[in-house]
This record gives C-alpha cells, structure tokens and sequence, in this order.
C-alpha cells in the first residue's frame, strides 16, 4: 500500500482535493447551504490544491509538497476548529460569527458526528498524509 500511495500519491492527494471542492460547491449551489465565515477559510486552504496539485500530478512534480502542504495543514486546522466548535458549546459562544450564517450550525449531521467541517478535516488529513508519502518516495529514488 505505501508503495502504491508513494508512486501515485500526488494523484490521490489531486482527486481528494478535487472531490472536496466540488462536495462544496455542490452543498452551497446545489443543495443551497449557505457558506459560514470557516467555511469560506476552509474554501481558500482547499481551492487552490486542486489546480496546484493537479499540475503537479500531471508533471510528477514532488517538490510542490513544499509549496501544498501549508495550505493542508492550516485548512486540516481550521476544519479541525470548526468541527470543535460545532461540537462543544462553549467555543461558539467564545467566537461567534457576527455576520451570516453562524458557524455552529450542523446542515449536515451523519451519525452523530459527520458534518461538513468534519469532512473538510478528513479531506485534508488525507492530504496531507498522500503528499508526505510522496514527498519521501523523491527522496528514496
């Protein structure tokens, strides 16, 4: 398996974030769920990957992971925030968002524990993983 996620890392970590952009832009212009603030920082950690991880999987251009992996890593954090505050009561109350939809609404709520910043942190964990791996296949060879 990590044979496979070194060789091809790049491209899984482009279909992750291709998926993810387009899961959001489906949810906010297809199912009408409206964008909260971090959800827009989320969006401007994610946008990017796709066209920057893309022409690096085109072109097996392994040195982007320096370049990509700040915006993984700060996007995984924002999500990881913003699914903790969907979570726990007390940090909505300590930041709340002054201006549109509050960030602690849950359009989506799956099991208990799947919301769309929870997905958005999965997207970016995994990222974030793919272009590590990756990144240590350029080294190995």
């Amino acid at each position: 398996m990590r044979v496979l996620i070194q060789k091809y890392g790049l491209l899984f970590a482009w279909i992750v974030s291709l998926t993810a952009t387009a899961g959001s832009l489906f949810l906010s212009d297809v199912m009408g769920y409206l964008p909260c603030k971090l959800c827009w920082f989320q969006r401007i950690f994610m946008y990017p990957l796709v066209l920057l991880l893309g022409r690096a999987a085109i072109r097996d251009d392994r040195g982007i992971a320096g370049y990509t992996l700040p915006l993984s890593v700060i996007g995984g954090l924002i999500s990881a925030y913003h699914f903790a505050e969907q979570k726990i009561p007390g940090l909505a109350a300590m930041m709340p968002c002054t201006a549109g939809v509050p960030c602690d609404v849950d359009y989506l709520n799956w099991f208990g524990f799947i919301t769309i910043p929870f997905m958005a942190l999965i997207a970016f964990i995994l990222i974030t993983i793919f272009l590590l791996i990756a990144r240590r296949a350029d080294h190995t060879q």
